[in-house]
């Protein structure tokens, strides 16, 4: 069953049944049409550790040999790979598989030659600029185990990530660029590995023009480098359970979980998830506005493009301010794009700012075949607006793709598979599980709800291939966290349903599940109801104490700018209203607050659970140090302290 033969694509039933029949052929096919083996592997899945499985146990491979080499190889040596676009910096630079082959192999000679040798741990710390995606394929190449930490984390932050992986090595650079700052990285750099116990043996340093920062003894430059290194070095051969990378969730307290991705299993999710949910094929070019410090940046920004001879726009710049928001549909016009994959809360500021879409507009989007959004629920309103914006844009229905995953899945989880179905749009569903995923939904005791009724959303194990292998070090804190609540399954932490015809909806995490007088309800179901009232333009509900009914839920709103005649004690009132009417008294929900903005990490999700602790008076309220900009929780806080 080759996905990639276009002229005999499967339907998503034909993949679901086959898969039902016969997992272990079907991930077998997959691995062999997709992916160039050393060692070709004769066994899909090891369940011999259950509830651990690893996928491929006999096969032998190098992912980055199969990200750039084999591409080369075949001729596509002079196509793009990377497009890196930086508004910020005003530069444009195209990168072909021949040009990166070579840098990659150089720098990661460089590395081999100060003793980065396989097994070894690496940790990047950079932001979104070329380097970044080299210095993750050159570990690749050595079978070194990278781990990126988003650019400009806090030292205590990155020192904590430091000191769980013992790297030999840290690559990162001397500055972030910003709109209208430069944030210095070498500063943060050294304080960190001052914090660590770790210390790494030496750091590359990438010296930008915006600034040069000055090197110590134990750091090396990184053109100096790789202008020592004349040749290259090839693809050194792993097991396909060896580890990838690592990365981190962003934990709130207590020490992050560091998810663990495996070489051959993610190889054979990155390739087969191409084709197969994205359309995209050898040639085609995708745009993710993510950055390579999170998992959609890992995933749709480095690895699943190049797995699969697409080019990837790696872009160094923000949906809106630079210099506006027509700054995504500028990039898709000069690059062709045919994916562009963003968060909803992208769009949303795009919204606030170009309510008729008038900059998005200016531009020829005649390349763009599908708009894929992910991150945080896709709340319905700003689902029908990028569609509707999108098509009066276009002239086209451009497909509108909510797609719903986690850190530890590596790759979707629910999404419209565009390669093999195209199923009808229901706005606030994900649509329905991607083949492999056996999305189940239960109650607090374990047993299966029927359709439409709202519980704890699992996956039946064991889980396909590229998802989690296990928490970095610690094999009991990933059975405890997330396998041992209920026998057989993989708990996500979300709350959501399964509609009569199979679509996925999440409603949020299952402490966002609130429980008012004995009625348990969903902030999400009401935060949708909020946020399609036409002067919202971003809102949020949580679930507060009471002391007689429990819980009740609590709006924080943003108004629109087209809504800035609209008076505000009228727009508390019509939502009060549409509240009532559209989900009913036993919502209990009276209070509304206008707020300026919402407080959110740099991903763009919205800090629900550190907001409700805040209204609920908790001292020392878990606040993520992913926080975008803490000056807007701060002037929440007097808001939310408000009973």
């Amino acid at each position: 069953m080759d996905i990639n033969a276009e002229s005999t694509v499967p339907s998503y039933d034909d993949v679901v049944s086959r898969i039902a029949d016969d997992a272990q052929g079907f991930w077998l096919e997959q691995a062999t049409s997709l992916i160039d083996w050393v060692t070709e592997p004769t066994q899909a899945v090891d369940d011999s550790n259950a509830p651990i499985y690893r996928w491929y146990p006999d096969g032998e491979l190098n992912v980055c040999y199969n990200a750039i080499d084999r591409h080369v190889e075949n001729g596509r040596g002079e196509q793009a790979a990377i497009i890196y676009d930086s508004p910020v910096t005003d530069t444009v630079r195209t990168i072909t598989y021949a040009q990166l082959q070579d840098e990659v192999s150089r720098f990661a000679r460089g590395l081999s030659d100060k003793g980065v040798a396989k097994g070894d741990r690496v940790v990047i710390y950079m932001p979104m600029i070329p380097e970044a995606a080299v210095a993750m394929l050159a570990c690749a190449r050595l079978g070194a185990i990278h781990s990126v930490v988003f650019g400009g984390f806090a030292p205590n932050e990155l020192a904590v990530r430091i000191d769980d992986t013992a790297p030999k090595a840290v690559i990162s650079t001397s500055c972030g660029v910003e709109k209208n700052r430069v944030l210095e990285y070498k500063p943060m750099l050294d304080e960190a590995i001052d914090i660590a116990e770790n210390k790494p043996e030496f750091s590359v340093i990438v010296q930008r023009e915006e600034h040069r920062c000055e090197l110590g003894e134990n750091d090396v430059d990184y053109a100096e480098l790789l202008a020592q290194t004349a040749e290259g070095i090839g693809p050194v051969t792993v097991k396909a359970t060896d580890e990838l990378y690592v990365l981190y969730t962003s934990g709130t307290t207590g020490k992050p979980k560091g998810i663990v991705r495996d070489s051959g299993g993610y190889a054979v999710a990155g390739a087969f998830s191409m084709p197969a949910l994205f359309d995209l094929h050898p040639g085609d070019t995708m745009f993710t506005a993510s950055d390579v410090g999170w998992v959609v940046g890992h995933t749709y920004i480095v690895y699943a493009p190049l797995l699969a001879g697409v080019t990837s726009v790696l872009y160094e710049g923000k949906p809106v301010g630079t210099p506006d928001a027509g700054a995504f549909f500028r990039a898709i016009e000069q690059h062709g794009v045919n994916v562009h994959f963003t968060a909803p809360t992208a769009m949303r500021v795009v919204r606030k700012e170009d309510p008729d879409g008038e900059l998005m507009k200016k531009y020829d989007l005649s390349s763009l075949r599908a708009e894929f959004l992910a991150g945080e629920r896709l709340d319905p309103d700003t689902y029908e607006w990028t569609t509707k914006t999108l098509a009066e844009a276009t002239g086209r229905d451009i497909p509108v793709v909510d797609n719903w995953w986690q850190t530890e899945t590596g790759w979707p989880i629910a999404a419209n598979p565009l390669g093999l179905t195209r199923f009808p749009l229901k706005p606030g569903s994900p649509t329905k599980p991607v083949p492999g995923y056996q999305v189940e939904i239960l109650d607090p005791s374990g047993n299966p709800v029927p359709a439409g009724e709202e519980g704890l959303i699992v996956i039946r194990l064991p889980l396909p291939p590229g998802t989690m292998a296990t928490v970095w070090g610690d094999d009991s804190r990933f059975i405890s966290s997330y396998l041992a609540a209920f026998d057989g399954y993989y708990l996500t932490g979300d709350s959501g349903y399964l509609d009569e015809d199979g679509y996925v909806y999440v409603m949020g995490r299952t402490d966002d599940v609130i429980n008012v007088a004995g009625h348990r309800l969903s902030t999400g179901i009401i935060e949708a109801v909020v946020a399609s009232h036409p002067a919202v333009a971003e809102a949020a509900v949580i679930g507060v104490h009471d002391d007689v009914k429990g819980q009740i839920p609590r709006a924080l709103v943003v108004l629109g700018d087209s809504a800035e005649a609209a008076d505000p004690d009228a727009v508390i009132d019509e939502l009060v209203a549409l509240v009532r009417k559209e989900i009913g008294p036993v919502a209990a929900f009276k209070r509304v607050d206008i707020v300026p903005g919402l407080p959110k990490t740099r991903s763009g999700k919205i800090l629900r659970k550190t907001m409700r602790e805040l209204a609920d008076g908790v001292e020392n309220p878990a606040v993520p140090s992913t926080i975008e900009d803490r000056a807007v929780l701060d002037d929440l806080e007097s808001v939310l302290a408000r009973r």
